[in-house]
């Protein structure tokens, strides 16, 4: 369990590496569908074509929906464009920069999906064995074919069992014909997105690095700032609780109070067993004791974020810190929330 734990804390804590590990998997994973996919052509003038660009292009898309689904930064980058500007002004570029960031990744499967499709060309034939010009593979004593005789013909050329008239047309010189067009359309695709990966990849940083770092260093605050917000939330709430719980069961009896076996907080002088000192439970609710006030300061982060603008640190003379400027003070961010308000859950993936 501790080994699970440990693991998790890591993906978490190299979220980059980890959207990598995701994307190569869902790419072996599109190719691997596609070896255990069943390919059934109707072999049908009309639902040849229909079937076969289906095969080619839905999955893709649905791969690559699946990779903004997995991706949790779309909730990162939503709440930022979503979000009141307050005292913190959007940036469009720091926007752009992460939506393209998760539109390369969640490209990566579909991309897969499309050059396996077309190197094994069996959609590719059966989608265009009907309107490919294979008169050259038709015997000379059956050119007088009605074009619709001709167009069922080629259609129930991916379908060997059911192709009987292998008198006027060569099935397998057809059939090859048609898959080495596939072949050649796959390495095309390949190369697109290989110059277009190299184009983006390399070429972009070099005329605009300034700008490219600025939006890289701002995408990964907003994600670290996010993450860390989480976690003071989690150990606000983790200390109220606790707090809470100790209080009322302190106030049925105090009697019976010293009886529990209630887990013993740490006072402001302990040590872990690394020696460095943690702070108590009262401590951790850093001031805020009451619902009212606890709803204030979340109504607040998402109204009015605090400016980018760190605040120095002095001591006063009993030795405790505290801001030389206090920079969340405005009046216009210290607004009471609505009672009414729409509330929307999502499942943090």
């Amino acid at each position: 369990m501790d080994k699970f734990r440990i693991m998790v804390q890591f993906l978490q804590a190299n979220q980059e590496s980890f959207m990598n590990g995701i994307c190569g998997i869902m790419a072996l994973a599109s190719a691997q569908m596609y070896s255990s996919f069943e390919f059934t052509c109707p072999c049908l003038p009309d639902y040849n074509y229909a079937y076969g660009i289906g095969i080619l292009v839905v999955p893709p898309i649905w791969f690559f929906l699946l990779g903004y689904v997995l991706n949790n930064n779309i909730s990162v980058l939503t709440e930022e464009w979503k979000r009141p500007v307050g005292k913190r002004r959007k940036d469009p570029a720091v926007l752009r920069y992460m939506f393209s960031s998760m539109t390369q990744r969640a490209l990566i499967a579909p991309a897969v999906w499309i050059a396996v499709t077309l190197m094994d060309g069996k959609s590719f034939l059966c989608a265009y064995s009907a309107t490919t010009d294979l008169s050259k593979f038709i015997n000379q004593t059956y050119q007088g074919l009605s074009k619709k005789e001709l167009l069922k013909l080629q259609a129930r050329i991916p379908c060997e069992d059911v192709f009987d008239e292998h008198e006027i047309i060569s099935r397998e010189a057809a059939t090859r014909y048609i898959r080495c067009l596939s072949q050649a359309c796959g390495w095309t695709f390949l190369m697109i997105i290989t110059l277009a990966a190299f184009l983006i990849r390399a070429i972009r940083p070099c005329f605009t690095q300034a700008a490219f770092l600025k939006t890289k260093y701002w995408s990964h605050y907003i994600d670290t700032e996010r993450k860390l917000f989480d976690e003071t939330c989690k150990e606000h709430a983790k200390s109220f609780a606790k707090v809470c719980i100790q209080q009322y069961f302190e106030s049925i009896s105090g009697e019976f109070v010293s009886h529990l076996q209630l887990p013993q907080k740490k006072g402001k002088g302990d040590k872990d067993d690394d020696g460095v000192k943690q702070k108590s439970d009262e401590e951790k609710l850093l001031g805020i004791r009451k619902e009212e006030d606890m709803n204030k300061v979340l109504w607040n982060w998402h109204e009015c974020k605090p400016a980018l603008l760190l605040n120095k640190r002095a001591q006063d003379a009993n030795g405790h810190a505290h801001s030389v400027t206090d920079g969340f003070s405005d009046k216009n961010c210290t607004q009471t929330p609505m009672k009414k308000t729409a509330v929307a859950y999502y499942s943090k993936v």
